[in-house]
Order: structure tokens, then C-alpha cells, then sequence
């Protein structure tokens, strides 16, 4: 069976594993000149650079799955146990989980954080007992803003900010008053009132770069599939018998055509909306995409002549700082025997810096870090440049549930994929994972339904070329006691972490459970901090105190000012 997938991300990614694991022969297209998506790096000055800084939580099973397959586990290691500094201008506190069962693990931090008052301390239960009991799945909760369900529940402006802002802003890339309930009540039920271990946070070893996009083209070549970089597609369309032409840009009118059985489309949701073919999904369902919308993240990168951080990361309240993680030893700084310190700051929900100069940015936030670490008063800053993405992810407000597709369209043998789709996870490297598995999932119910005499196609049709495609015969899909034959055997439908089918009812989760599989519902797609948009790579000739920026675009274009 040929399978082509369009995208090379984190979705594309696992799904292109997933399938040549299950004997296709797997091609996949990506646009740009390397693998990753958003979690990419590039070379500056002799360091690697990551364009935004990611984390991921224990109880993210399908992504952590994803690094078992690639390898690359032990080089992003998890914390023994929730362990967080949260600094302001005037005090430091430190959020650590107890070695207790949950809820109760959670408890003596909350009770004891210092940045909020007695009274303000004690209401926090009230809010979380109801985070318990809310439906999350029920599309009414989508309709309500975050803001208005916590001050409904007893938590002031002040407990929004210093408190539910920690986690909601950077796992969900909006104001935190405006983010969605039910997106938000994931993060929370999942990452912080889960299993006790849930929210133990892993921070990635190495650049972005080697941990997914280098190791991924490694496992895809010894898989046996194609990577096709620097490629991209014009058009995606039925053949009238059962499979998938596939055009590649090459040229307007003539550009080099693949042919695939099946194709799983993995890409952001303004180019799933030019390439999806006519019929896979009603009109109205594409066009409601747009809805989505974008939102930005700003990454700030600080380098310092000494050391001014001591942890390997900070949460900051009362300041415009909100994370900010120690990149010195990733970044190859002192293996070249530099003595500083590089800093990453890393801005969700930046609609406010986005368009903001570096100059702006750095006249704002080099105070801001002083304020936060004495050592920075008497530091000197050696380098400030700017990664931003103004596409980082969708706009994770209410409402947009129902906007967000599944997998499986109406034309058998293809699925979509990307954080965008409905995962029931926010938009993270969990989410895109997930999704990717998603696809094939439903590649597998659809064929599987296809051989069978009395099985009728995945979604109704919407036109009339959709008919044909779904009726056509595929000449590559015999019937099989597992479902369609590949090249090597059937394509089985995943397995779930437990070695169960994956399924929409599983929920809870184990703490060190990592399969390579999702079940719904079975973890949290909350990551501290979300995903930036690719760069490639930069070389830029910086000066002492040089201002410098990496401006990404839609195009992976660079611009880089000193």
C-alpha cells in the first residue's frame, strides 16, 4: 500500500512511523528543508539555537511514546516530581508536589504559596473541586470563557493572575480569562488533579532539532519510507479509482505527480483548507477553519557575560516575564568555553509584543529580568535577539470545538492531522501527536470497512466525485483478518499504552505508561510552554551589545536585523 503524508511535524511525523511500521510504503512531502514543524532549531554564532522553548508533562503518554521510538527518551528527561520556582520582583516561592496521593499532592504548595492571601489561598479548592466535576467533552462548557467560570467560583482578579495564569497562558496560548473551559479544564483535571505524578515536567536535553527532526529522518530511513524535503503540494485529489493523486509545486501547471492509496494531510488548517479535496468534508466545515484563527508566541534570547539564573527554569508573576529556562548548556556555550549565561524567554499569548521593535523588547524586558535575578543587575548583557511566530497556534477561546475536524473525512484513505484537529487536547506537541496516531486510525476503520461486503464508508459523502471515490475499488487493499494488507502484511489499528485498542472511552492516566499510542482522554496535551514557528537556519554577524531578530514568516522565510 502507498501512503503519502503531507507534512513533516510532529503529526506527520508519527503518523508516517505508524504507517511504515504497518508494512506501507510510506513517502513523506514537507515544504520546508528539514523535519520538526514548530519544534525546530538553527545555528547561530556557533550555538543551537531552538526557536521556542518546549517542555511536555509525564502524563503526555502519545508524545513521550514518540521520543521511545525516536530514541531519544534519556535525552529528555522528566522530573523526579513537580518541581517549580515562581519568582517575582519581590519574592520567590517554590511549588513542589508532596509524595502523597492526589489530590492531596498539590495541596500544602497551594496552601502555602505566598503570593496570594489567606483568604485568597483558601478559596482555591472551591475552584478545583469544580474542575472535577466538569464535562469537558460537553460542548457547552467550549462556550464558556475560563475568566468567568473561575470568578463564578470564588477566585479574584488577583488569583487569576498570579495562580491559573501560570498554567493556562503558556499550555493554551491565550489571555487567560478568554481561553476556552473546556480546554482549560484538560490542563487542569488532566495535568494538575490527575495521578500525582501527572504534571511532572520534562525538559528536552538536547535542540529541538536532534531530539525530533534528525532522529525522526534517521527512524524513517531505516523504515524504509521516502523524505522528500523542500517539497511542496499544489493539489490533492481523487483518482477515480479508489486512490489519491498527489501534485507537487514544481510548477503551476506541470508539476510532478505521486500517486498514493492513502494520505494523511498533516499540515496547519489555512493550507488544510486550499489542499483538502473537493467532497472529503462539507463546504461548510473547511471554511469554518478560518475560524480558528492564529495566535502568537514571542521568544526573547538573552545572553549574559556571567551566570545570573541558579534554577534550570522560572515561572514569573508581577512581572511581563513569564517563563524563562537556563539554554547555556544545551545551546553548547560552555563546551566552547564561554563562562555566561543564555537565557530564553519565552511570551505566550504575545499579541502585545508581537509587532513590538527589539529594541522596544529589549528596553522592556532586560529590567524586567533584573528585576526577577539580582546577578542581572550587575551583569552585562552580551546579545539579545527575537524569535516570533505569529501563527504559533490556534486561538484556544471558546466556541472553537466545534470547529476543529476529526480525522477520518468522507473519502476512504484519507485523514487529517495537526494539533488544529479534534484531539480533545490543546494545541501542543501532545496534541500533534495524537493526532497523527488519530490518522491512522481512521485509516484503518475506513479500509477496514471498505473490504468488508456490508460496510458502508466513513462519513456521508458530500458530492458526487465523492461518491465515485468511496464506491471505486482499491486494487492494493485485499481483504485481511486485521483489516487491509500493505506491501508486508495489515495495517492493524494502533495499540493503546496498555496493549488495548485505542479507543474514545479510556480515561484517567498512569503515570509511567508511554506507549506509543494515544487514548483519548488518557493524559493531558498541556505542555508549560507551547510551540514556536520554524526558522531555519541563521548566521548573523553579532557584535557586543548587537540587537538582533529572527522574524519567521508564513513562508519559513528569515529576517535577520543586527
Amino acid at each position: 500500500m502507498r501512503a503519502v503524508v503531507v507534512g513533516g511535524g510532529l503529526a506527520g511525523i508519527t503518523a508516517a512511523i505508524a504507517l511504515a511500521q504497518a508494512g506501507a510504503e510510506v513517502t513523506l512531502l514537507e515544504a520546508k528543508p528539514r523535519l520538526g514543524g514548530a519544534t525546530m532549531s538553527f545555528t547561530r554564532d556557533g550555538l543551537a539555537i531552538d526557536t521556542g522553548q518546549h517542555v511536555f508533562l509525564r502524563c503526555c503518554t502519545a508524545y513521550r511514546g514518540l521520543l521511545d521510538r525516536l530514541g531519544m527518551a534519556a535525552h529528555a528527561p522528566l522530573q523526579p516530581r513537580f518541581d517549580i520556582t515562581v519568582v517575582s520582583p519581590e519574592k520567590r516561592a517554590r511549588m513542589r508536589r508532596r509524595r502523597a496521593p492526589a489530590p492531596f499532592h498539590m495541596l500544602p504548595a497551594l496552601l502555602g504559596y505566598p503570593f496570594l492571601s489567606f483568604s485568597e489561598r483558601s478559596r482555591i479548592s472551591r475552584a478545583a473541586l469544580a474542575f472535577k466535576r466538569l464535562k469537558e467533552a460537553d460542548p457547552k462548557t467550549d462556550e464558556i470563557r475560563l475568566g468567568d467560570w473561575l470568578a463564578a467560583h470564588g477566585q479574584d482578579d488577583r488569583t487569576r493572575r498570579v495562580l491559573w495564569d501560570l498554567f493556562s497562558i503558556s499550555s493554551l496560548n491565550i489571555p487567560g480569562d478568554d481561553a476556552s473551559l473546556a480546554l482549560a479544564a484538560v490542563v487542569v483535571k488532566t495535568g494538575l488533579l490527575g495521578d500525582a505524578g501527572a504534571a511532572d515536567i520534562g525538559v528536552p536535553a538536547l535542540s529541538l532539532g536532534e531530539l525530533h527532526g534528525a532522529a525522526a529522518a534517521r527512524l524513517l530511513d531505516k523504515l524504509g519510507a521516502s523524505v522528500r524535503l523542500s517539497t511542496k503540494v499544489a493539489a490533492i485529489g481523487p483518482n477515480g479509482a479508489g486512490g489519491f493523486l498527489i501534485r507537487l509545486a514544481d510548477d503551476a501547471e506541470n508539476g510532478e505527480v505521486l500517486a498514493a492509496d492513502v494520505v494523511v494531510l498533516a499540515v496547519p488548517h489555512e493550507q488544510a483548507a486550499r489542499l483538502i479535496p473537493a467532497g472529503a468534508l462539507p463546504q461548510e466545515s473547511v471554511d469554518g477553519w478560518a475560524g480558528l484563527g492564529a495566535a502568537p508566541i514571542v521568544n526573547l534570547h538573552v545572553r549574559y557575560d556571567r551566570k545570573v539564573m541558579d534554577v534550570p527554569f522560572a515561572a514569573a508573576v508581577d512581572s511581563p516575564v513569564q517563563w524563562v529556562f537556563d539554554r547555556t548548556r544545551i545551546s553548547g556555550m560552555h563546551a566552547r568555553g564561554d563562562d555566561g549565561q543564555y537565557l530564553a524567554v519565552s511570551l505566550s499569548a504575545a499579541d502585545p509584543y508581537v509587532n513590538m521593535s527589539v529594541a522596544e523588547l529589549r528596553e522592556m524586558f532586560v529590567p524586567a529580568l533584573a528585576d526577577l535575578f539580582p546577578e542581572a543587575r550587575v551583569a552585562t548583557v552580551t546579545e539579545f535577539f527575537v524569535t516570533r511566530e505569529r501563527r504559533a497556534t490556534f486561538r484556544q477561546v471558546p466556541g472553537t470545538a466545534r470547529l476543529r475536524p476529526k480525522s477520518a473525512t468522507a473519502l476512504p484513505g484519507l485523514a487529517l492531522a495537526g494539533s488544529w484537529t479534534d484531539t480533545g487536547w490543546p494545541d501542543t506537541m501532545e496534541g500533534a501527536v495524537r493526532s497523527g496516531l488519530n490518522a491512522v486510525i481512521a485509516l484503518h476503520d475506513q479500509l477496514e470497512g471498505a473490504t468488508s461486503p456490508a460496510a458502508t464508508p466513513s462519513g456521508a459523502p458530500a458530492n458526487e466525485a465523492a461518491n465515485e471515490a468511496a464506491a471505486a475499488p482499491r486494487a492494493s487493499d485485499v481483504a485481511a483478518p486485521n483489516g487491509p494488507r500493505g506491501p508486508q502484511g495489515p495495517i492493524e489499528r494502533p495499540r493503546g499504552p496498555q496493549g488495548h485498542n485505542a479507543s474514545s472511552s479510556a480515561s484517567g492516566t498512569k503515570a509511567e505508561n508511554s506507549g506509543f499510542v494515544p487514548v483519548r482522554g488518557a493524559g493531558s496535551g498541556a505542555s508549560a510552554v507551547l510551540e514556536a514557528d520554524p526558522v531555519f537556519e541563521v548566521n548573523a554577524v553579532v557584535e557586543e551589545e548587537a540587537v538582533s531578530e529572527v522574524n519567521v514568516t508564513d513562508e519559513d522565510e528569515r529576517e535577520v536585523r543586527s
